[in-house]
Formats: structure tokens, C-alpha cells, sequence
């Protein structure tokens, strides 16, 4: 969560950003201006909106989602936007803090111009009890990090496709067309993906965190231990001690994990067990080679399938 120096410093800079509201910001005459808060969203946009739109995003991709902190070009770009594209649910904290501070109030949260990606999404682990902190980092709405499976990808485009049509209807046909032309190929690596990743199904991974949830949906793995005592929570010695002999008794290949929590407990564990790191990645652009939603998805399910052989 973002820290209430980091709220201050935002709501600071809004006034900074305010007397740039009339500064050009490079976009084409007629393009819509659209800030998406992560890497994949944006690029869904730009396949989207092609030579309509001027996309910038705001979190850098090597970086946990959760604890993004916006900088001063991030509250001037939110304040000439004409569409704010974000994760919706309660994943990104420092959102609704950055819209605030842009002061453009048709971009808040169920505003018209707001786009929630996570809306038509068949969400995972939704909470159905009461929630406790004792349970570590658990999130309110269900799992947000659906971007991890390709499916959803074709829902967030809907998503993309129906805020465009609305505030610029005079193009609705060419986003439609490149709607269609985008899902087609999605689908058809959609089929791919699953045929690569066949005979992973079934089998069993540890993950450092619980963001693996969609992608072994999909994939069809287990996942139901994770390197983290608790969501939010690093390993102790004694759980270390519990996932060594855990991993021995499910003959466990792979343990998962993106680029940017440490790696030293995941390392130690698999040279005692003799599994496999494998880094999957959470953000388009993450790694080399990861720069668009093709290529992320081609990395990560070539990753669990050369892993799991």
C-alpha cells in the first residue's frame, strides 16, 4: 500500500501538474490520449486504437504492481488524458491516490472514462468468510492478477472495444476491426499455448506468491503452497523446513516465481531438492523479449512447459 508520505508528495504535485494542463504531450492531432497503469493494458490498447491513440502507463514493468509510487509525469499525463485504463478490484493502491491528484474527475473509479479491466472477468479465490490481517496481504475482491491468463485477455479487450466506441464513436468500425483482428490471433495462440502446455497439466508447482493463480488455471497445474508464509508474508526457516520435505513427498518439479522477489529461498530450496527456479513473468516487458502480450505469454508458457518436461 502506498505510504501516507507518498499520498502527500502526490497531492502536492497536483498543483505543479495543473499549470501544465495546456502543454503539449506529443500526441498526433485526433488521437486519444489514454494512460493505462500497467504494461499489458497499454499494449492491448495500442492494438486496439493503433494510429488513434497515444498511450503512455504508469508502472514499469520490472517492479511489483502493488507498491508503484507515480511520479509527477504520471499526474500530468492522467490530467490530459481522455481514458484511464487500470486493474480495478483493490490491486494497484496507488491508483485512485494518482487519479485524485490529476483532479480530472471523469477518470475515477465508475466514471465514464474509466476503464476497470477486471470487469467480465471470472475471478479466482474470492474471500468467503470474513477477512483477518492474520491472514497476511489478502485481497478483498477475489485474485487480481488475472492478467496472467490469455483468456481474460480477450475480455479486457471487450473492455478496450466498448470504451473507445463510447467516446469516439465516429471511429467505432476501425477499433471494431482491430478488435477482431487481435482476438483472432489471440485465439489461435490460445490453442497453441494450451498445446504446448498439455503435458504440464496435472502436476504440481510451488510459487513464491499467489499471483500463479490464473496462470495455473489455464495451465492446468496445482498450486497450494507458496514459498511466502502468508500472502505478504517472507519465509521463515521453519517453513522453508516444511515446503523441503513437502516438495520430496509430491516428487515437485518447479518452483515459480517472478523477476522481482528475492530469490534466495527459492534457490536454496530447489538445490536441496533438486527442483527447478523458473521466472515467469507478471508485466509485458519484463524481461527481454516479453515487450508485447504475444511474446509475454510465448516466454511464460515455454518457461512452466521446458521446466515440467
Amino acid at each position: 500500500m502506498i505510504k501516507s508520505k507518498s499520498l502527500t508528495i502526490l497531492f502536492g504535485i497536483a498543483f505543479l501538474c495543473s499549470a501544465l494542463y495546456m502543454t503539449p504531450c506529443g500526441a498526433a492531432e485526433g488521437q486519444l490520449k489514454v494512460v493505462a497503469t500497467q504494461t499489458m493494458y497499454a499494449d492491448i490498447v495500442k492494438e486496439i486504437g493503433k494510429d488513434k491513440v497515444d498511450v503512455k502507463y504508469v508502472a514499469q514493468p520490472k517492479f511489483n504492481v502493488h507498491f508503484i509510487q507515480p511520479k509527477p509525469s504520471d499526474v500530468r499525463n492522467v490530467s490530459k488524458a481522455d481514458l484511464y485504463v487500470n486493474a480495478g478490484l483493490d490491486l494497484e493502491a496507488w491508483s485512485d491516490p494518482l487519479l485524485e491528484a490529476a483532479g480530472k474527475s471523469d477518470l475515477f473509479r465508475g466514471r465514464e472514462r474509466n476503464v476497470d479491466m477486471s470487469r467480465g472477468v471470472r475471478l479466482l479465490d474470492v474471500p468467503d468468510h470474513q477477512l483477518s490481517r492474520a491472514e497476511g496481504d489478502i485481497h478483498l475482491y477475489g485474485n487480481p492478477h488475472y492478467t496472467m491468463n490469455p483468456e481474460n485477455v480477450v475480455v479486457m479487450a471487450g473492455n478496450i472495444l466498448e470504451k473507445l466506441k463510447t467516446i469516439d464513436p465516429a471511429n467505432a468500425a476501425y477499433y471494431e476491426e482491430n478488435e477482431k483482428a487481435f482476438v483472432a490471433r489471440l485465439e489461435d495462440k490460445i490453442a497453441e499455448w494450451r498445446k504446448l502446455c498439455n503435458p504440464c497439466k496435472g502436476q504440481e508447482v510451488i510459487s513464491y506468491h499467489k499471483d500463479i493463480a490464473y496462470f495455473a488455471d489455464f495451465v492446468g497445474l496445482k498450486a497450494e503452497q507458496y514459498i511466502e508464509v502468508k500472502p505478504g508474508i517472507p519465509p521463515t526457516p521453519k517453513h522453508l523446513e516444511f515446503l523441503e520435505e513437502y516438495v520430496k513427498a509430491h516428487n515437485i518439479k518447479a518452483i515459480v516465481m517472478p523477476t522481482y522477489y528475492p530469490k534466495d529461498a527459492a534457490d536454496k530450496l530447489a538445490a536441496r531438492v533438486g527442483a527447478k527456479v523458473v521466472t515467469i513473468c507478471q508485466n509485458v516487458g519484463e524481461l527481454p523479449g516479453t515487450d508485447n502480450v504475444f511474446s509475454f505469454f510465448d516466454y511464460n508458457f515455454k518457461q512452466i512447459s521446458d521446466a515440467l518436461k
